[in-house]
């Protein structure tokens, strides 16, 4: 009998929901690095404008309380975290509920505004990748002081890390610096692939064997894309699109190598362009009736101090909007993408 791949994942996913609820999460810790996209809290007390520690942000998370993330809601990371089988989300590593036990099961590095090109991390005040990993092992001794080295080993080697950056570097920098406006795309593109693969090989010297990396959206359809480079036009910057799948292409082309190079690594590309353009295209086809607008403020342009309790405009409800800010998704469309990234990520679970 020949057994479709579709359904070769449908039946993995529904062992995986069995084993999660009758035993432990799937993996031991989960760890996050990145940009807006995963911050839970890391920018919170620091000297940026790029913040979401207030309100109408986390109006429909748990206790209805901003927590720095930039959403009404739960991220992708926080659902992907329920479907691992964990009862808590992975803390911002420099907030105050980064202590105890509790950070066995993983945290969160990831910063708004940061990239893979340092200086994007610099012009924003975020928190470098670099910088990231440098906490990260400075976790890693923590953890070692709290279990021993074999466990602690066994933990960094058996935990899922989930890497989110590229955008900032586009959207935040590129686009808009004029000190890089000699270097194409392709050529902007390769010196983030040099970045992304040392950071790669640098995570995997500090033990971890099991990575997701997520690819770009199509950042000309984000709503302030549009604002900002559609040149009036209300419609989608299709060159913007075009710079996310040249990047996209070399994600895939470098990650594959570094698989290659790189004993006992499983290394998986999350695609997130394409079921969030699919959203995007096609709203109520995934329960979404807005796709254009976003439901901070005007919807074309806020985002995080834009973004505020006297934004006028914000919606009441969000869950049928694609985007919450001008340049993020709702918690509605983060669980569509979650759902998405689970079923590509079998093999770092399996």
């Amino acid at each position: 009998m020949i057994v479709s791949g579709k359904l070769l994942v449908s039946l993995s996913l529904l062992v995986l929901v069995f084993k999660v609820s009758h035993g432990q999460p799937l993996v031991p810790a989960l760890i996050i690095f990145g940009d807006s996209v995963a911050d839970v809290g890391n920018n919170n007390n620091r000297t940026t404008l790029v913040k979401a520690n207030f309100p109408p942000y986390g109006r429909d998370f748990v206790n209805h309380q901003p927590t720095g993330r930039f959403c009404n809601g739960k991220l992708a990371t926080d659902f992907t975290a329920e479907y691992l089988g964990f009862t808590s989300y992975p803390p911002a590593f420099l907030s105050q509920e980064a202590t105890g036990m509790g950070i066995l099961t993983g945290v969160n590095f990831a910063s708004a505004a940061s990239g893979y090109y340092n200086w994007t991390a610099q012009l924003w005040g975020a928190i470098s990748l670099d910088q990231q990993l440098n906490y990260y092992n400075e976790y890693q001794s923590i953890v070692v002081n709290m279990v021993g080295e074999a466990e602690a080993n066994a933990i960094f080697s058996g935990a899922i890390h989930l890497l989110s950056a590229g955008t900032s570097d586009f959207i935040q920098n590129y686009y808009i610096n004029p000190f890089l406006r000699g270097y194409t795309p392709d050529q902007f593109s390769e010196i983030l692939m040099r970045s992304y693969s040392s950071f790669i090989q640098k995570l995997y010297g500090l033990g971890a064997r099991r990575i997701g990396v997520t690819n770009l959206p199509p950042i000309g359809c984000l709503p302030a894309s549009i604002t900002l480079f559609g040149s009036g036009s209300n419609q989608w910057n299709i060159k913007l699109n075009q710079d996310a799948i040249l990047f996209n292409n070399k994600l895939n082309n470098t990650s594959q190598t570094l698989q290659k190079s790189l004993p006992g690594l499983k290394l998986v590309v999350f695609d997130i362009y394409q079921p969030l353009l699919d959203m995007i295209t096609n709203p109520s086809d995934n329960g979404f009736f807005e796709s254009r607008r976003a439901c901070c403020g005007t919807g074309t342009f806020e985002t995080s101090v834009l973004c505020n309790s006297r934004s006028v405009g914000t919606c009441n409800n969000a869950t049928g909007y694609v985007f919450w800010d001008g340049f993020h998704p709702s918690e509605a469309a983060n669980e569509v993408l979650a759902g998405d990234l689970l079923a590509q990520g079998i093999d770092l679970i399996s």
